[in-house]
């Protein structure tokens, strides 16, 4: 054994220091990050669905849809129609996927960051949840567990990553097995992977029973109406193949509202306001609503972002009070303009005060014989022929009010859109189907057309540009619903273009000028082509 000498070792030499230690690979920092978000999504969501209010998502969702300009808004409904809110959705889980994976790649070297990334969104989900009308105070927990929760994954997870690529770093050398470090990394992502999947199947199924506690509240039997309607009545052409049905299903109806979440709604202590000008204020519980005469009407009602040829529309049977009595009841004093209304969320609109005094409006409690469902408005909501939805169908009715026009402006019209919106005469082709193939000879051609409050007189069908020829009509013509026309067409083989136009009873034909939706809904001729063999 040899002995090292003097000369081989210098105490007073200068040591080299060991070579800095390089941080993990980014892979590992971006799904810390990933998961960390996962983590704080879930619980904020999961406390969400326990406390029966508002998830962090849903509340910067609203927000968002709130602050929505009128273009976007339009683009989104015409590129996604009713699946715009899950569209968003999965668009905010993209965007916070991306950012959580940048947030957690920065916390490798600073840690620091992906903290204040997370506290940015709790905050941001905090302002947005407390912003909203219908949430209790409660709704300021869920964002604060989640930012909790993420900050706690993250420190942990990036601890055990870091301590992982220590073990198998060997300074300045080479890369050597680490398999207590790996395991520890891999076993805490397998556990929060676990823990977002099990909170992933809990709050889709709390939330269920939030909603079926909501809709068990409407009465098993609702008060028959005194003047009951049957769609028989109005004639339907519903035995041509791939015609829309004259009512369309609850399930079927379109849906297009600003609640990305439905409000909680306690009917025991729900009622809606009539107040303004008024001479006297009414304010009627659910009970007392059901109480007061109830009538049955067939209306149509479209929103105005729908596309010329769109599934934006639909019919049904309603039941509800009639509102003119109401305001009478009230009293409506001189200088009204408009009857203002807001739902329980917040959601406002207006329409003319005349237009509650020459048709049938309604508070609507009941669609299609059932109680109206929460989708569409449980336990009330406004029914008014004739005028788009953005200015009369608010919703889970919280309270109606008579003003003017310049006191107060609904939700819709600072962001561009038309103040009074009376529906515009369109028609629509069912079949044949767009691009579609068809046997040479006699073909239906087919659809509805809508005209709500002046009623359709006349559709008419013309073929490659040619002469406009008058479609057979459902019999019957109620001013205030869509009708069906069929018209009889001997195709030859070759490529075609079928459009329609309707005529209202008026005598106004639909005018062919091409305008989109905003800000007062689209015009224009339906086209379709098909093939013809």
């Amino acid at each position: 054994m040899s002995t090292a000498t003097h000369d081989e070792i210098d105490p007073s030499a200068p040591r080299t220091p060991p070579p800095p230690l390089l941080p993990p690979p980014r892979w590992t920092g971006a799904l810390s990050g990933l998961l960390a978000a996962a983590i704080a999504v879930a619980a904020g969501s999961l406390t969400a669905a326990l406390l029966g209010v508002v998830g962090p998502l849903d509340a910067v969702g609203s927000a968002f849809i709130d602050r929505t300009p009128t273009w976007l808004k339009d683009f989104a409904i015409g590129l996604f129609g009713t699946n715009d809110k899950l569209a968003l959705r999965i668009g905010m889980v993209i965007v916070i996927g991306l950012v959580a994976a940048v947030l957690g790649v920065a916390s490798l070297r600073w840690p620091w960051v992906g903290v204040a990334g997370i506290a940015g969104f709790g905050l941001v989900a905090l302002l947005a949840a407390l912003e909203r009308p219908s949430e209790p105070p409660a709704a300021a927990v869920p964002p604060v567990v989640a930012v909790v929760a993420g900050v706690a994954a993250l420190r942990l997870l990036i601890s055990a990553t870091t301590g992982w690529w220590r073990e198998t770093l060997v300074p300045g050398r080479s890369m050597s097995p680490a398999a207590t470090g790996r395991r520890r990394f891999l076993g805490t992502a397998g556990t929060m992977v676990a823990a977002a999947a099990v909170a992933g199947v809990a709050v889709p199924l709390l939330e269920r029973r939030r909603l079926d506690a909501i809709g068990a509240r409407a009465p098993a039997d609702l008060p028959p109406p005194s003047d009951p309607v049957s769609p028989a009545e109005f004639g339907t052409l519903d035995e041509i193949a791939g015609i829309t049905p004259f009512v369309t299903a609850n399930d079927d109806f379109y849906r297009i509202d600003t609640a990305l979440r439905f409000p909680n709604i306690n009917i025991d202590d729900w009622s809606v306001r009539i107040h303004g000008m008024v001479d006297r204020e009414i304010s009627l519980s659910y009970d007392q609503l059901l109480e007061r005469p109830i009538v049955e009407r067939a209306v149509t009602l479209c929103c105005v972002s729908n596309e010329v040829g769109g599934n934006l529309i639909g019919n049904a049977v309603w039941q509800g009070v009639l509102l003119a009595p109401l305001l009478e009841e009230a009293g409506v004093r001189p200088g009204v303009e408009q009857v203002f209304s807001e739902s329980v969320d917040g959601f406002t609109c207006g329409f003319p005060v005349d237009a509650a005094f020459d048709r049938d409006c309604l508070i609507a409690i009941a669609m299609n014989g059932e109680p109206l469902p929460l989708a569409h408005g449980f336990p009330a909501r406004l029914v008014v022929p004739g005028l788009y939805g953005y200015v009369s169908a608010t919703k889970w009715l919280s309270r109606i009010e008579l003003t003017t026009w310049d006191a107060a402006s609904g939700y819709w019209i600072p962001r561009g859109w038309s103040r009074l919106g009376p529906v515009k005469t369109q028609s629509r082709i069912d079949v044949p189907r767009r691009d579609s193939e068809v046997a040479a000879g006699t073909v239906a051609v087919a659809g509805v057309a809508w005209a709500q409050h002046r009623g359709i007189a006349k559709v008419e069908v013309r073929i490659d540009g040619g002469p406009w020829r008058e479609a057979r009509l459902a019999e019957g013509n109620d001013a205030d619903v869509w009708r069906q026309w069929v018209f009889e067409w001997e195709a030859k083989p070759g490529d075609h273009t079928i459009q329609v136009r309707a005529t209202d009873i008026t005598g106004e034909p639909q005018t062919e000028e091409v305008a989109r939706p905003a800000p007062n809904g689209a015009t224009g001729y339906h086209t379709r082509a098909v093939t013809v063999r």
